[in-house]
């Protein structure tokens, strides 16, 4: 990846470049937001805040200064999920010009792979994408609420709002970064051990995927009648429901020392380190899900088993026997399957209860088992 730019045989413009920035007053949305001269003005200035200098490179000459040439610096761009851009395209500033050095000296350097090194790049601009998306509608959200606000006046609200926020928001970011890598680090040393320093056993024949590295548990939630109910609310009232919901689960699966893998509409996908860890958590999202009344009743599945991680997310036939098996569990109901219920068998916290034999797409006869509360405190009391 790190190469002589020489290899760019197309002549690179020279000299001082004019800032532009694309805002597409041909839309009408973003023309009545941004279409007036202080608007305008404030965008470019939040701009210049965010990329530490006006827009002044063209895609040459950044991967010139880089040292890279602009095939080089192209896998880098599009790992981090630039658009696409011509020649005369005035797009890059120095901050730019520094990220490709770091990700190249990355390979440079043999740290890292290429592939390894475009594959963290694409983490990055695939979950910050994300977020500031989330972030940006809940400043919006939250000015609409409690100000008073139209749509329209709070998202222009916001270019004054935001740059006060950029320290304490990249503050944080900064920060759950390294508390997480540090909590997955921790899981890593101590991947499979209980409490009492014994291990968790598989029978790696039993659940036919001896090659999936990692024994983990996996659970979906899922919000029962929501297709219905999307029809019947408007946008707002659905995107608050949405949220309580994700809210509520984010919570318990945190407290229960799980983690939400992803979110999709309804259902929410999330990992247990233990079989007993992931059964509590299923408790808990079905029983809080259910007495919150703002919410329709939850369905919830886990299966212990194992697993393949890849980019953030989870395979393998744990995953999709979870998957399935949601749709067969009663409405504020929770269901594993038999391995994953002869795991958690003499636990006197978990109640278990065979359910009749069905037949699940991909995997022919399976006996859900029902689990309920038993003995032992209820993990949702450890919220305040």
């Amino acid at each position: 990846m790190a190469d002589d730019p020489s290899d760019d045989h197309e002549r690179c413009a020279t000299g001082p470049q004019t800032e532009q920035l694309n805002l597409n007053l041909n839309n009408p949305v973003q023309s009545n937001l941004y279409g007036s001269e202080e608007s305008q003005a404030a965008v470019r200035h939040l701009d210049s805040l965010l990329l530490g200098s006006q827009r002044h490179l063209r895609r040459r000459e950044a991967a010139r200064e880089a040292g890279l040439s602009t095939a080089s610096a192209s896998k880098i761009w599009r790992a981090l999920g630039f658009p696409n851009f011509g020649n005369e395209d005035v797009y890059f500033t120095n901050e730019d010009v520094k990220a490709l050095r770091v990700v190249s000296d990355l390979v440079q350097d043999e740290k890292l792979s290429e592939e390894a090194a475009l594959s963290l790049a694409r983490s990055v601009a695939q979950l910050t994408d994300r977020m500031v998306v989330w972030q940006i509608e809940a400043l919006v959200e939250d000015m609409v609420a409690h100000r008073d606000m139209t749509d329209a006046q709070a998202r222009r609200e916001l270019l004054r709002l935001l740059p006060e926020l950029l320290d304490p928001l990249e503050h944080l970011l900064g920060y759950a970064w390294r508390r997480q890598l540090s909590a997955a680090v921790q899981r890593l040393a101590m991947r499979g051990e209980r409490a009492d320093g014994s291990t968790v056993s598989l029978n790696d024949a039993d659940l036919g995927a001896s090659a999936l590295p990692l024994a983990r548990g996996v659970g979906f939630a899922d919000l029962v009648s929501y297709t219905s109910l999307s029809r019947q609310m408007n946008e707002r009232t659905l995107a608050n429901l949405v949220q309580r919901f994700e809210k509520r689960c984010a919570e318990i699966i945190s407290i229960g020392g799980g983690r939400v893998i992803k979110t999709i509409g309804d259902e929410v996908m999330f990992l247990a380190e233990t079989p007993d860890g992931g059964a509590q958590i299923s408790l808990a999202l079905a029983r809080l899900i259910r007495n919150d009344p703002l919410l329709p009743e939850a369905r919830v599945a886990f299966v212990w088993g194992r697993v393949l991680p890849r980019l953030g997310d989870l395979y393998g036939p744990t995953v999709n026997l979870a998957s399935r098996l949601v749709a067969l569990t009663e409405p504020g109901g929770v269901v594993v399957d038999a391995s994953t219920a002869k795991v958690l068998e003499g636990d006197e916290r978990f109640v278990l209860t065979p359910q009749p034999t069905r037949n699940v797409r991909g995997f022919g006869d399976v006996r859900p088992v029902s689990i309920s509360q038993g003995s032992g405190p209820l993990l949702e009391e450890e919220i305040e």
